[in-house]
């Protein structure tokens, strides 16, 4: 049980599934009676589990809900950037207003979701439309700089994607108790980063460690972090494999496909955004 507990995935939204499932397993065990390995009886306790997840109304979370899910959530997040990089001009308030307003909200629809564990389809479908939006300002930017960027970025998030998913299927990478607690590390350490240097840019200020590959003068440190915080973006989708292949072995409600499906779309739109900056260094 102590992996387990310690597979808190990186990518935070997902953090809460394994937890979920196992207390509701524990909930509705419907083997033997009181007393045994039934009814009211802890499984966490002494380490022994059903083969199968007990039955449950509504049905089981499978692996083909979550691909399901994700996919619908990807599309709308598409079709609302395209329609955002088309309507929205390039450099004018209302740009920046659509940018920073959705910005804002997205900011706050992930961490209501990822801390309350909401698993409304609704809220996460208006948290793609928002994401949508955002994508879609930010990709029209870069192309306007850099032209081909954006196909780049994107082929080259899906690319990452399913590659981490042969590695995770081929196990080359084990999901153990101490990966995940360095993955975790690493985000934590990258948020204070990214918080610092926001703090420090409101005074005026730049580390100069993330660069700017508009000023056409960018050093070989941006490039380098930049690089070091894709690859753990990368690695993060191990953890959420992890993430979901315990929640559907341990029989978590088929509602929270919606959540599962959630955090892999924040995980690919991290990973996009984090393309589309390193290959901009790279050019630059």
């Amino acid at each position: 049980m102590a992996e387990e507990a310690a597979l808190k995935s990186s990518n935070f939204v997902l953090g809460g599934l394994t937890q979920t499932a196992a207390q509701q397993r524990t909930a509705r065990a419907p083997y033997g009676p009181p007393g045994q390995q039934g009814y009211g009886y802890d499984y966490s306790m002494s380490g022994a589990y059903p083969s199968v997840a007990p039955p449950q109304v509504g049905g089981a979370m499978t692996i083909d809900d979550v691909v399901v899910r994700t996919v619908g959530l990807l599309t709308l997040t598409g079709v609302v950037g395209a329609v955002s990089w088309l309507l929205l001009p390039t450099a004018t308030a209302t740009q920046r207003v659509a940018l920073f307003g959705s910005m804002i909200v997205g900011l706050i629809l992930v961490l209501a979701i990822s801390f309350m564990r909401i698993t409304n389809p609704y809220l996460i479908s208006a948290y793609a439309v928002v994401e949508g939006v955002f994508l879609g300002v930010v990709s029209k930017s870069y192309e306007t700089l850099f032209s081909g960027i954006v196909l780049q970025a994107a082929v080259g998030t899906f690319a990452v994607f399913a590659g981490m998913a042969l590695v995770y299927k081929s196990r080359v990478i084990r999901v153990t108790n101490g990966f995940t607690k360095v993955m975790i590390g690493i985000g934590f350490g990258i948020m204070g980063l990214f918080l610092l240097n926001l703090v420090l840019a409101l005074f005026g200020t730049d580390l100069g460690i993330f660069g700017d590959p508009t000023d056409g003068k960018v050093e070989l440190l941006p490039i380098l972090l930049t690089l070091g915080i894709t690859v753990w973006g990368a690695l993060t989708f191990l953890l959420d494999f992890k993430m979901v292949e315990e929640g559907v072995r341990l029989g978590a409600p088929r509602k929270f496909a919606w959540y599962a499906s959630f955090g892999i779309l924040v995980g690919l739109i991290f990973m996009y955004l984090q393309l589309l900056r390193l290959l901009s260094l790279l050019r630059e």
